[in-house]
Parts: structure tokens; C-alpha cells; sequence
């Protein structure tokens, strides 16, 4: 039997979600074994939602998280999660729930993202109202240019920040998504040189100032570029189910695919074609075809995708019938996992039960 296949998947609906409990748990001992200190640690939880998911990290030593969205930042409060930073910088009602967040976990120390004084000055004065000092980490733009501040203003920043009250920086983050070398050696020269935007500018801090911030950056792909560095929090997000767009983009990285979707042969269309229930709101579109590879039919090419339906090219579709099970990798599982409202829970090759994916919802209660 392979891995990914189940026994009793007659008793699980298509389109659906996998998440292989063994496998997660592999990849999380995997990304423990890689770092130089789990107190370096900092998985970012925006692939997975899933609370028990997080408490799987909780388990394996993990205290530290980042996030993207209120509501995954209220699940690892839930959880009673040491430490949280929201990599992304809140406005508007943002700041507001920010707050309401910080009020109702008090035991979780929640931080996020800053890269203006004007906005730092509205996240300043909605805390202070409340007697209560927001963290902020000042984002960084290493190179990746969708968001942050180039190092030069941002160390004008920091010291514009010094006079605002009710605010205190923590750190400093710096994302390097651009990174996306296969070849590790090409890799690590582009990671060394966004690492040392972000290190270059610590130390200017530290010798004006006399302040030691904490450094974050890292994202899957450029974990392993990080992981032996010392005083630097990493923070993967992917590696936890992994997919096959990373499985091919960095063949070097130990972790196996955790999570697959399922669908099932609706039509056979003609001789070379059939026709699946895995549409745009079954695995994530923003990709062109092909947006997962089939495991028991590596020969299937998806060629068309519309809502509900994706149509694949096969050399012979007299051996497929209506009903037919098709295991799925995506290509990007993050933008996939958040399609689905619960995911079914597979041990030992058996469907056992169903984790809500609680943090695809824009707000839990907050």
C-alpha cells in the first residue's frame, strides 16, 4: 500500500483535504533537528490553521510563532502560546482587534509589524488609551519589495520610534520570499546577502542606541540557509505540510508531503480525457495548469479548471472509471488549506477523524 493511500476512503466525501498525522509530526521533529536552538524557532502558521496542528508544534518544544491574520494570531492565543508576532503590519479596525487580542490572552505576548511612523503612531495612541505598550517589529524590505522599509530609512525609523509613547520595538523582521534558488549554494549567497541588510542594520542600532534587537527573518525555502546562524528566529511555515511546488523547488530540504487533497472521476469526457470535481475551490488557483500533481495517475496532465470541475489529459482513459479516487499533491497547499473548513485526519492509512481548519475564518471571536 502506498503512504497516501486510505482504507476506508469510500467513507471520506471529494473534494477533501488530508493532513497525514505521522507526516506532520515528522516534519515538525525535522525543522526541531534542523534549527541550532528551538528557542530559534518561529514556524509561521499561516499554512496550517489548525489548532492541532499548532499544539503538535506546542508538544515538540516550540514556543515561539508568527502569523499573518488576527484570527490565526486569537488560535494561538487559544492555545496558550508563549509568544506571538503578527507579520503584518495592522490598520484600521486592525489595531483595534490587535488590542482586544492582547486584552483577552494576557498570558501570550503578542507583537506585530510597523513599517511607517505614521501608522506606529496610531498603533501608539489606540494602546496607550488602554494603559497598555504595543511591540512592534520594524519590517524590513531585504529585497523581496512588496512590503517594509529599506534598511537606511528604517534606522531613521527606529529612532523616530524611540519618541513615541506607548509603543516599544522588539525587533526587527525581514522577509526574503524572493529567495527561491534550487541550487542550495546560489541560495545561500542570495540569503547571506539579504541577512546581512537585516544584521548590518541591528548593528547600527546597537552601536547608536545601545539596544539589542531580536532578529526574524525565513521563510521554507531559505530555512536551511538560516538555520546554523546564531541569535536569528526562523520562521517556515510550508515545511509542516510541505507541497510539491516546494518539493521540486528545494529538493535538499528533508520534508515529506503531509497534506493532500482527494477528488474523484465525475465523467470521462473522451479517449484522452476525464474529468474530476477538483475545481478553484478545491486546490489554490493563483498558478497556471498544473496546479497538482496526481500521485496513482502521474500520467493525468490537468489542462482546464473552472469552479467545479478540472479536466486532465490521459494517455488512456479506458483504464479510469466514474468514481475513481485520485490522490493530489498541489502544487502551493497553503492557498489550499484555507478552501476547506475541516480536514480529515489520516493514521495509519485509516480516516480517523476531522481537525477544523479554525483560522480560515477572518475572525474566531475577536
Amino acid at each position: 500500500m502506498e503512504w497516501y493511500t486510505v482504507n476506508n476512503i469510500d467513507t471520506v466525501d471529494s473534494p477533501a483535504l488530508l493532513v497525514y498525522k505521522e507526516r506532520v509530526k515528522y516534519n515538525i521533529q525535522q525543522a526541531v533537528a534542523m534549527i541550532n536552538n528551538v528557542d530559534n524557532l518561529r514556524p509561521h502558521v499561516k499554512t496550517n490553521k489548525i489548532a492541532e496542528v499548532c499544539k503538535m508544534m506546542m508538544d515538540a518544544g516550540i514556543y515561539k510563532f508568527k502569523c499573518a491574520t488576527i484570527a490565526e494570531a486569537e488560535m494561538l492565543g487559544m492555545l496558550g502560546a508563549e509568544d506571538v508576532l503578527m507579520a503584518y503590519q495592522p490598520v484600521g479596525p486592525k489595531i483595534n482587534r490587535l488590542l482586544a487580542l492582547v486584552q483577552k490572552y494576557p498570558s501570550t505576548h503578542f507583537a506585530c509589524l510597523v513599517d511607517n511612523i505614521a501608522n506606529a503612531k496610531n498603533i501608539a495612541a489606540i494602546f496607550r488609551a488602554s494603559g497598555k505598550q504595543a511591540h512592534v517589529y520594524i519590517d524590513v524590505n531585504t529585497g523581496m519589495d512588496r512590503s517594509g522599509i529599506k534598511p537606511t530609512p528604517a534606522f531613521e525609523l527606529f529612532g523616530e520610534l524611540q519618541a513615541v509613547t506607548g509603543l516599544k520595538v522588539a525587533g526587527l523582521h525581514g522577509y526574503d520570499g524572493h529567495i527561491r534558488d534550487t541550487d542550495l549554494t546560489d541560495r545561500q549567497d542570495k540569503s547571506d546577502t539579504a541577512f546581512n541588510r537585516l544584521a548590518g542594520l541591528k548593528q547600527h542600532i546597537a552601536l547608536a542606541y545601545g539596544v539589542n534587537l531580536t532578529l526574524v527573518t525565513s521563510g521554507s525555502i531559505t530555512f536551511p540557509t538560516h538555520a546554523q546562524r546564531e541569535n536569528l528566529e526562523c520562521s517556515p511555515g510550508t515545511f509542516v505540510f510541505w507541497d510539491w511546488g516546494y518539493k521540486n523547488l528545494a529538493p535538499d530540504e528533508p520534508f515529506e508531503l503531509a497534506a493532500l487533497v482527494i477528488t474523484r472521476i465525475i465523467s470521462i469526457v473522451d479517449n484522452e480525457t476525464i474529468t474530476t470535481d477538483l475545481g478553484h475551490k478545491s486546490v489554490a488557483a493563483e498558478n497556471p495548469m498544473p496546479r497538482v500533481y496526481f500521485l496513482n495517475a502521474p500520467e493525468a496532465k490537468p489542462i482546464s479548471q473552472s469552479e467545479e470541475h478540472l479536466v486532465a489529459k490521459v494517455p488512456d482513459a479506458s483504464i479510469y472509471k466514474v468514481g475513481d479516487v485520485l490522490y493530489g499533491a498541489p502544487i502551493h497547499i497553503c492557498p489550499t488549506v484555507a478552501l476547506y473548513e475541516r480536514t480529515v485526519v489520516i493514521e495509519n492509512n485509516n480516516a480517523v477523524g476531522e481537525w477544523k481548519v479554525i483560522a480560515r475564518d477572518r475572525k474566531i471571536t475577536v
